[in-house]
């Protein structure tokens, strides 16, 4: 039964409430833990039993960090890095040009420096070397480095390992193994065949912080010290959440511990990032995905492959302020060739259908750094797998994105197996593929069948799950900051949204390209405040904008605005219908 009545939204979308089950459970957790009820709902929706709500309240690293040792050559890798480190030899760190790779490398970077010790980076050209170790940049590092680690990246890399020959070769990655490994030292990836899969949830930037953590437990059993991990959560924090990895387990502790560092404003260049960004508020999970990871991929995307890393691990105010200033740059013209690229790609796969198993579509010239942007767009707009493709000389590049339940990463992989893609690889949210231009039509038709037999092809309209209706009045900061304590907020733990239900409209103005601000109450006098962020992409905005008088069910998420040094509460409005 739908929430509210609401069938068809602005948006068409179902509004769904909560199960029974979990409202009972909510009911259990607010009278034995006096917590408010929107956020025994979260708890109930999580799982949570009321005894375990105080420990779920509080995640502590401690109890959550797993053994390293548990995933398979861990104590092999962290013993070659020591051996490195204590013959001070040369290091070289091969990274993927994300915000996964950037961090996972200046974890190393910084780790390093701080025993007095520098790593070469060496992070590929998105457009000239594609994703992950190639063999002429291995073989060349191989001359100059005894020791090269790869992060997020190289399971796949069977040729290019091979080709660093003089070199031992660590990979520290998560991206879905094959039933082979290259011939590496050491290969640390939860994702590999033979892993149990307990950790699968770990983001590069997260593996490599196990393997510091394995390797400050040697240095002790050594009778050593080694640099404070506490400090570089920050860097895991903003991986974690800029990877979409599910903010489970110890993710959730790497998250919210790395907020609190990253508050710290202590490492120059996350706080230059936050001071171009203009974040004028206590960091959180939404500053990362989506003020701090889009500028730091940025480089990666159109400019300077490097350019992210190197501010990660920047330690001088001013050399961060200024590639924070180009990389924010970067990020806008970043924004219009996305924009370019968007609205083709809407029009050709809506002329495809967006109810097919897989979404897709592709151009010529169309920039590789943006490909993967348009494919999130293209699966939020149909919420179906999506594939969007660059082409260029008659080759491809490919990003793709899925939705829950549906793995793409296997498939891609198999088509990459079948010959039917010249490379292809990722887990199972997203992955990226090459592919010729003659076998384009064969291989995005393979995949469309191998994704239909897990069931994309009857995935209906994306329904919008309600946690609960709540008031204008009801609704106050000191909720809000109680609610984020349920968190952090992200992929695999979505953030609670809430109905207001038959609300008044008394203002409601559109603000830069697509936003629309509103006011609105209802008949007890409360009042309240709602920002929604590309309204006029869909018809709630102009239905909102042009109310004439006419009541709206609202719905969305609570958010804290700040301004001036004060503090409001305000609804990040998502959908709306008529009352």
């Amino acid at each position: 039964m739908s929430f509210l009545g609401v069938e068809h939204s602005l948006n068409g979308r179902r509004w769904v409430g909560p199960a029974i089950e979990v409202d009972r459970a909510a009911e259990a957790i607010a009278q034995q833990t006096d917590l408010p009820r929107p956020v025994a709902q979260v708890l109930a929706r999580r799982g949570v039993a009321p005894q375990e709500a105080a420990t779920f309240l509080a995640p502590s690293l401690r109890e959550l960090l797993p053994d390293p040792r548990s995933l398979h050559d861990m104590e092999k890798a962290a013993t070659r890095f020591l051996a490195a480190v204590s013959s001070r030899q040369h290091i070289a760190i091969f990274a993927d040009y994300d915000v996964d790779g950037g961090s996972s490398a200046a974890l190393l970077i910084v780790w390093l420096r701080s025993l007095g010790l520098q790593a070469t980076l060496y992070i590929p050209d998105r457009i000239d070397e594609g994703y992950g170790p190639n063999d002429e940049a291995m073989s060349a590092l191989a001359r100059a480095h005894d020791l090269i680690i790869c992060v997020d990246c190289g399971t796949l890399s069977h040729g290019p390992i091979a080709a660093a020959i003089g070199a031992d070769v660590i990979v520290l990655d998560h991206h879905l193994g094959a039933e082979t490994l290259p011939d590496a030292l050491a290969i640390v990836n939860p994702n590999r065949q033979d892993e149990d899969g307990a950790l699968a949830h770990l983001c590069a930037a997260g593996v490599v912080f196990l393997m510091l953590v394995e390797s400050g437990r040697q240095m002790r059993e050594a009778g050593q010290q080694g640099p404070d991990l506490m400090s570089l959560l920050d860097l895991v924090a903003l991986a974690t959440v800029a990877d979409v990895a599910p903010l489970i387990g110890v993710n959730r502790a790497f998250v919210r511990q790395g907020l609190r560092v990253m508050a710290r404003r202590d490492r120059p260049g996350i706080a230059a990032l936050a001071d171009v960004s203009r974040m004028d508020t206590t960091p959180s999970s939404y500053h990362l995905g989506f003020l701090l990871g889009p500028r730091v991929n940025a480089g990666g995307r159109i400019g300077q492959a490097d350019l992210g890393a190197r501010l990660l691990a920047c330690d001088t105010e001013h050399e961060a302020a200024a590639m924070a200033e180009r990389l924010d740059l970067l990020n806008t013209e970043r924004r219009d060739i996305e924009a370019a690229v968007r609205a083709a790609a809407i029009e050709q796969a809506e002329e495809r259908g967006f109810d097919r198993p897989l979404v897709w579509a592709s151009g010529e010239g169309w920039h590789p750094g943006v490909v993967g942007i348009v494919a999130s767009r293209l699966k939020e707009n149909s919420n179906r797998p999506s594939i969007v493709i660059g082409f260029e000389d008659g080759i491809g590049k490919g990003s793709g994105r899925s939705v829950s339940g549906i793995d793409l990463g296997a498939p891609i992989q198999r088509l990459a197996n079948e010959g039917l893609l010249i490379k292809g690889g990722g887990h199972k949210m997203a992955a990226g593929l090459t592919v010729a231009e003659d076998k384009l039509e064969a291989a995005m038709e393979r995949l469309s069948e191998l994704l239909d037999k897990q069931g994309a092809g009857q995935i209906g309209a994306a329904d919008l799950r309600l946690d609960g209706a709540m008031m204008p009045m009801a609704a106050t900061v000191e909720l809000a900051e109680q609610i984020e304590q349920a968190g952090p907020f992200g992929a695999g733990a979505p953030g609670p949204r809430y109905a207001f239900a038959d609300m008044q409209i008394f203002f409601a103005k559109r603000v830069g390209e697509n936003h629309l601000k509103l006011t609105f109450g209802d008949t007890e006098g409360g009042r309240m405040e709602a920002i929604a962020f590309g309204a006029f992409d869909t018809d709630m905005g102009p239905a909102l904008e042009q109310h004439g008088g006419a009541r709206f069910h609202l719905a969305g998420r609570l958010d804290i605005n700040t301004f001036r040094g004060r503090q409001t509460i305000q609804l990040r409005l998502e959908d709306a219908a008529p009352a």
